[in-house]
């Protein structure tokens, strides 16, 4: 591949312009977000950098194995960087906890367990145990995200840190709350009205807000503190194969399994 075949193209001008560790960064999120291999040509277009500036890059993380290429010269994240992550995960607490009773509730409901925590607008998936069985997997990947206001685990963790409708009103402030299915609360006080609820019973529920055809229920984890969660177990499922009706009216055992 001749870099110097062409002269390169000019850097991105402006505020938004990545430069230095960011845009290494920027070139490290971006192949994680292409597990079958990303094209230099592409990787600079995305970037918004010329290539000569992103094969240096690329050739930084090729140099640490946090980057790779395949056999046909596209660029994929490196072993090392995978090692470290996965280790990294392994070594939480939380995860060695909680897996368990995520094993625990895939095998009792033939449905996938979630544990996640709250990082903003979002969460994040830390752990995840799919069923021994069945033909229908749910797409949610470890370290994936979501956004809080529509997930029963986002609602649950906000309904804590959001104690009443003024926080509610203050967290939401300017944004647009994403309208993920035609069932998304995408207002502050529809927002507020259902972490009221989720307040007043304890536990909370994703009618399909998030995805079409999904529906799910979580409970609260406390890990490190009485009163304040460290993140939420969830039980997720196909409606036509478990109604939430029934993750509903199971709801106390689910609760008693990750207190236990």
């Amino acid at each position: 591949m001749d870099l110097t075949a062409a002269p390169p193209l000019p850097e991105q001008d402006g505020p938004d312009r990545l430069v230095g560790a960011d845009r290494v960064l920027a070139i490290l999120a971006e192949l994680a977000r292409h597990p079958e291999g990303i094209g230099l040509d592409e990787m600079a277009r995305v970037v918004s950098s010329n290539k000569a500036t992103v094969h240096r890059a690329l050739a930084a993380l090729r140099r640490a194995a946090f980057a790779s290429q395949d056999g046909r010269g596209r660029y994929v994240l490196g072993d090392e960087f995978l090692r470290l992550a996965f280790a990294h995960h392994e070594a939480r607490p939380e995860h060695v906890r909680i897996s368990p009773v995520l094993h625990t509730l895939a095998e009792r409901y033939g449905e996938t367990a979630h544990y996640a925590v709250l990082d903003g607008a979002t969460v994040v998936y830390r752990a995840k145990v799919d069923p021994p069985t069945g033909p229908v997997r749910l797409t949610s990947t470890v370290g994936g995200r979501n956004p809080a206001h529509c997930t029963a685990v986002g609602k649950l963790l906000l309904a804590y840190a959001l104690p009443d409708d003024a926080a509610v009103t203050a967290w939401v402030g300017h944004r647009v709350l994403e309208r993920r299915t035609d069932r998304t609360h995408t207002t502050a006080a529809a927002l507020a009205a259902e972490l009221r609820t989720v307040r007043s019973q304890g536990w909370a529920a994703d009618d399909q807000e998030n995805e079409p055809g999904v529906t799910c229920v979580a409970v609260p984890v406390f890990l490190g503190s009485p009163t304040v969660p460290t993140g939420a177990v969830s039980v997720s499922a196909p409606a036509y194969r478990t109604p939430l009706s029934r993750l509903v009216a199971d709801v106390s055992a689910i609760r008693d399994l990750v207190r236990a």
